[in-house]
């Protein structure tokens, strides 16, 4: 079932054996956007990944979420044809997650714990916090908020998170999650709710 629902929103993107969300005219996935804002304050980003509204094809589902991985984007889909599109990081290459999954909890200030196969790969960074983790806070490495992701049931160990690294936006250096700004993760974390489809290509 979930590989036929992956299909289809590969077709509704208008891509095939290779998924992307390329930005380029209206007959395209997602059409030019306008300029980006000015940013509230500083970001470490580079411009293109201030969060901006853009065109998509209208079938895409309203309330969705896409994450391009290749390209560092994230669409959240806010009307017929229209997404508030983010920059975020990815995971390194050989743990980036792909497919769909479902926004099954939320939470501020999230607490963190790596798992154990993060401590397996990297014993020095994280073994000291293999057993109590971290209580959140400014400090914590999944930011101001996370949103977990869900399959059949199970959770994906892949977060929507914020992060203390704004400058790894852009670059896929993560352990699998996708790392958004503070200020940016916050205000989608505003406006998605539990149940929220993910796609990520």
């Amino acid at each position: 079932m979930y590989r036929r629902t992956f299909l289809t929103s590969l077709a509704a993107l208008g891509v095939a054996a290779r998924p992307l969300l390329a930005e380029a005219p209206a007959a395209a996935a997602v059409a030019a956007p306008a300029p980006a804002p000015a940013p509230a304050k500083s970001w470490p980003i580079g411009p293109q990944f201030y969060p901006t509204e853009v065109a998509v094809k209208p079938e895409l589902a309203v309330g969705s979420i896409i994450v391009v991985s290749d390209k560092f984007f994230l669409y959240h889909i806010i009307a017929p044809g229209k997404a508030m599109r983010y920059g975020v990081a990815v995971g390194r290459s050989e743990l980036q997650f792909r497919g769909q999954a479902t926004v099954a909890r939320k939470v501020e200030w999230p607490s963190w714990k790596p798992t154990p196969e993060m401590v397996k790969r990297s014993p020095g960074h994280y073994a000291r916090y293999a057993e109590n983790g971290m209580a959140g806070g400014p400090g914590n490495p999944l930011g101001a908020r996370a949103m977990y992701l869900y399959q059949n049931g199970h959770d994906t160990g892949i977060r929507i998170h914020g992060t203390i690294e704004p400058s790894s936006i852009g670059h896929a250096v993560s352990n699998g999650c996708l790392r958004m700004v503070n200020d940016h993760v916050i205000a989608l974390y505003n406006t998605v709710e539990l149940g929220t489809p993910v796609t990520v290509y």
